[in-house]
């Protein structure tokens, strides 16, 4: 059995299942320090929960910004979601009700 998934993890996770693509976008919809995003995105992704993709040079330069690491939800992440959002709700905490769509 591997260990419950924590609060700032849920976040990032819901945040991901709700659209959000990129880390940036992570921060501002979850308002977590970078830091903290960044490194669960990384332990995620070793983990099988996420998927990331850089998104192509020419995008990112016609835009005139730096490149964006896209990630997505697996199903092995989902999963991982699913229960730890049942686990919390079980509690009576709704740790996701801060978090935006994306749009």
């Amino acid at each position: 059995m591997s260990r419950p998934l924590g609060v700032t993890t849920v976040l990032i996770l819901t945040a991901l299942d709700r659209g959000v693509r990129y880390g940036l976008d992570i921060v501002n919809r979850t308002e977590l320090l970078p830091g903290t995003v960044y490194t669960t995105l990384r332990r995620l992704e070793r983990r099988g929960h996420v998927a990331g993709r850089w998104e192509d040079a020419e995008i990112a330069a016609a835009e005139r910004r730096p490149r964006r690491r896209y990630y997505e939800l697996t199903p092995a992440g989902a999963e991982a979601l699913s229960e730890a959002l049942e686990r919390f709700e079980a509690l009576g905490v709704d740790v996701t009700a801060r978090i935006s769509p994306a749009g």
